[in-house]
């Protein structure tokens, strides 16, 4: 019987090409709508949070890395990829933190600025809810096929996953940055800082679940999912605050895998040969 050659390793430095591409599909948009408003709002339409230019830029990090898997690694090699959304076994407390203690945070920020520990139902009702919340679950999730599909295992080849977490992060937090600047959507109401510190902190957060998965995709994009909630109250700046506090009990609470590559995943596609070290 023949043997299946084992996929071919995504070299590291790919992980600069996932970068430029995310970063060129997503600010390549927005700066339409930036650099010239009105004609792009008469031609395309006002970009919103539904807009179909707003799922482009949002998928960006998700295209740039199927392209990346293909270009390397072909259609057996994106099979073996997408088999990471069915790496479903994990530790109970991680489940635990996703299910209940990302809701906690959120309502507990809420309370400490006087709000409501759920957030008001739209107009519409419970079925706007709903299909809000369905909605939401093909936007941020749909990121993770790139940042914790492809650019946290290449940098876990070469540094401590609480580093990679930390770069991660800082790349995340800067590829929101123009959003910041769409009146159409939910970022222009924002404060950048606290966003900007929450996203390194919540790609800390998220390195010890995507580890002890086995380098599952499917509790990361479960966990991003849990973040963008329609249902959990608006915290800021309080949640941003609560988040920095438990992730720093986490890493330290997990400083052996944490501060160490020994057990971190590197593969991006599972079974990929070669030493990229």
């Amino acid at each position: 019987m023949a043997q299946i050659a084992a996929p071919k390793r995504i070299p590291s430095y790919a992980l600069f090409v996932f970068v430029a591409v995310t970063f060129a599909i997503t600010w390549g948009i927005v700066a339409i709508y930036i650099v010239a408003p009105d004609w792009s709002s008469a031609r395309f339409g006002e970009i919103t949070g539904s807009h179909p230019f707003f799922f482009l830029a949002t998928w960006a990090p998700a295209i740039s890395a199927f392209g990346l898997v293909l270009i390397y690694g072909g259609t057996a090699g994106l099979k073996g990829f997408l088999s990471r959304l069915f790496l479903w076994r994990i530790p109970s407390p991680w489940i635990l933190l996703i299910a209940v203690g990302l809701p906690a945070i959120y309502m507990l920020g809420s309370l400490a600025k006087g709000g409501p520990l759920l957030a008001p139902l739209p107009p519409e009702g419970v079925s706007a809810m709903i299909a809000l919340t369905f909605m939401m679950l093909f936007l941020g999730p749909i990121e993770e096929f790139g940042w914790r599909g492809v650019a946290q295992p290449i940098l876990q080849r070469h540094v401590a996953p609480l580093w990679a977490g930390m770069i991660i992060g800082t790349i995340w937090g800067i590829w929101h940055l123009p959003a910041f600047f769409l009146s159409g959507t939910v970022f222009a109401t924002w404060n950048f800082l606290p966003f900007f510190i929450g996203n390194i902190t919540l790609a800390v957060l998220v390195t010890p679940i995507f580890n002890a998965s086995r380098g599952s995709l499917l509790w990361p994009m479960l966990f991003h999912w849990q973040l963008i909630f329609p249902i959990w109250p608006d915290a800021q700046p309080y949640d941003t605050w609560l988040y920095l506090a438990v992730t720093v009990v986490v890493v330290w609470w997990n400083r052996e895998t944490m501060l160490h590559r020994t057990g971190a995943v590197t593969e991006v596609i599972p079974g990929e040969q070669g030493a990229d070290q």
